[in-house]
């Protein structure tokens, strides 16, 4: 039987469903068919989780509010668009800004009565929600560097052009939120859906794409993941090696649910890339399971079917046999941060943005010195799959006044943290996310904190460490590919996840189950231990971890504690 939110997109008719009627109510909060066909547009209805107890006991609905995401492929976007949703920011969310782990832009604590308005102004600026949520393909991914490298423009642009073909035809958005108006990029046809059909896909669906070598998109997190091959030059692209099946999403007590790394199947040319991104999606809309939301994602139906099957599937929708995948590069992460040079002699500059969140946080005014930085250099604008934001197109006779502004502000530059807080990230958790079962985004700044204490104590300071935490197991800041990853279990309890690949080619594994909030640096430490003394030479924490497995380090830590209890005595 199909679930309840197959129904209700079957009965939205192509995502409008009664929202313009429900808009039209004074009520706080929409219905729950148009709740789940809300997430299409761009916008997932929350409340503010702090307050549901008190209001509950005072006999009130919980209070009300949305978040928003626009959709912004490969994280571009001109210095007039950042200053849009800097303006929408203050005018009807919380005065902060969170970029996410797929280079879009969130406002959270919008109210019903302002929705039409912030997307009304988003569109204007030529930045659209629709499909940043729901069962379509997501915000694509692309490596941000704006290096002025050829390759990476072409990248660039099959990211965008893949987000085009792939949203959805329906009218519905513009007519619903923008009074029928269409903009440049909507489609003016009728209201039908060539590749999703009347029900869409059975869940969400995710693609980036890679430059060889470098994986800073966590290529394999991806349903689809599409991985350049140069020539022998390195400055033409030959073609792309397709991954497919990549999910980071899973669920407490269901061993029937795990994250997945996405595996090879084929290889295309240029010309074909979008025509075979295409193909994929259209397998999954046929044959992924619309009964289970939990078992709907790409990669259980390749997990249940087998990769020469759903190969074989994608080779009949696209036409003609896929060539095989040619071997993937090495890939390392780079996250971009830092001062640049563009090849046209150009600078860009790439801030750390702790957690993503732009905001003016005490004397650290890093939404203030951002907005003044765009208002008067006119950067373009990229935002990084690690939540961060790269400022492009600087003339470097500018630099030491933009270095003065951010000290001015009290804003950290790369030069400024540790290598474990510049390869932090959190999902947001708690109090918006409804799904949240645990606190991520305000609480990991203090947890870095006492993880920065302990590697100074072991004479560790100076070491990196990708560090990631989520609020609950579907894995929005992908912490199953972390060297150490923290994942809510209930309140203020966390599996504690070790062994992943700094660049994204492993998954780690279990350690620890529901250890305190207040303890996961304590338990940590004799870990680091561990990996100060018997490391390999150049050896990083998530190999050390993955070479000696959990049981031996269960042991040695166990064994580790006693002997430091021993000393203490």
């Amino acid at each position: 039987m199909p679930s309840k939110v197959e129904v209700a997109k079957e009965k939205s008719n192509y995502l409008y469903g009664t929202l313009a009627q429900e808009l039209d109510k004074t009520t706080s909060h929409f219905e729950e068919d148009n709740r789940q066909v809300l997430k299409f547009h761009g916008i997932y209805q929350q409340d503010d989780r702090e307050q549901r107890r008190e209001r509950k006991a005072a006999g009130e609905e919980p209070a009300y509010q949305f978040m928003v995401r626009s959709k912004l492929p490969g994280g571009a976007l001109t210095a007039e668009q950042y200053l849009v949703h800097d303006d929408l920011a203050d005018r009807y969310a919380n005065g902060t800004l969170r970029i996410t782990t797929r280079q879009g832009f969130q406002f959270h604590g919008v109210l019903k009565g302002d929705l039409k308005a912030t997307l009304r102004e988003l569109n204007s600026a030529l930045v659209s929600t629709l499909a940043a949520c729901g069962d379509v393909e997501r915000n694509v991914m692309c490596c941000p560097a704006p290096t002025g490298d050829p390759v990476r423009q072409q990248l660039q642009q099959l990211a965008r052009a893949i987000a085009a073909h792939l949203e959805p035809r329906t009218r519905a958005y513009h007519k619903i939120w923008l009074n029928g108006e269409e903009v440049k990029f909507a489609d003016d046809g009728r209201d039908e859906e060539p590749v999703y059909g009347k029900t869409y896909l059975p869940r969400k669906f995710k693609t980036a794409v890679a430059y060889p070598g470098d994986n800073c998109v966590d290529v394999l997190t991806n349903d689809l993941g599409l991985i350049a091959v140069l020539d022998q030059t390195g400055t033409r692209i030959k073609g792309y090696t397709l991954v497919v099946g990549g999910s980071m999403g899973t669920t407490h007590g269901k061993e029937e649910t795990f994250p997945a790394l996405a595996r090879p199947i084929g290889f295309v040319r240029p010309e074909d890339a979008i025509k075979a991104a295409e193909a994929v999606v259209i397998v999954q809309r046929d044959y992924g399971d619309r009964n289970n939301r939990r078992h709907a994602r790409l990669k259980y139906l390749i997990h249940d079917r087998g990769l020469a099957w759903f190969r074989e599937r994608v080779e009949e929708v696209f036409g003609r046999p896929l060539e095989d995948p040619r071997p993937l590069p090495p890939f390392e992460t780079h996250d971009h941060l830092g001062w640049g040079e563009s090849a046209d002699g150009t600078l860009w500059l790439g801030l750390p943005i702790e957690n993503g969140r732009v905001a003016d946080i005490g004397h650290r005014r890093l939404r203030t010195s951002l907005r003044r930085l765009v208002e008067t250099y006119r950067p373009r604008i990229f935002l990084t799959p690690q939540h961060n934001i790269l400022l492009v197109g600087l003339d470097p006779a500018n630099r030491v006044a933009i270095e003065f502004e951010l000290f001015q502000h009290g804003i950290a530059t790369v030069n400024d943290i540790s290598g474990v807080r510049r390869h932090e990230m959190a999902c947001p958790a708690l109090p918006t996310c409804g799904l949240a079962i645990a606190e991520a985004e305000r609480v990991l700044p203090d947890v870095i904190d006492q993880l920065e204490w302990e590697l100074e104590q072991l004479g560790l300071g100076d070491e990196t460490i990708s560090i990631r935490m989520t609020g609950c197991p579907n894995g929005c800041a992908r912490p199953y590919v972390a060297e150490l990853a923290f994942v809510g279990r209930s309140l203020n309890k966390y599996q504690i996840l070790v062994g992943g690949d700094f660049n994204g080619m492993r998954l780690n594994v279990l350690y620890a189950d529901l250890v305190h909030l207040e303890d996961l640096a304590a338990t940590v430490r004799p870990l680091l231990a561990l990996w100060r003394d018997w490391r390999r030479p150049g050896e990083g924490f998530g190999d050390f971890t993955a070479r000696l497995g959990v049981d031996a380090l269960r042991s040695y830590a166990n064994e580790w504690k006693t002997a430091q209890a021993s000393q203490a005595a």
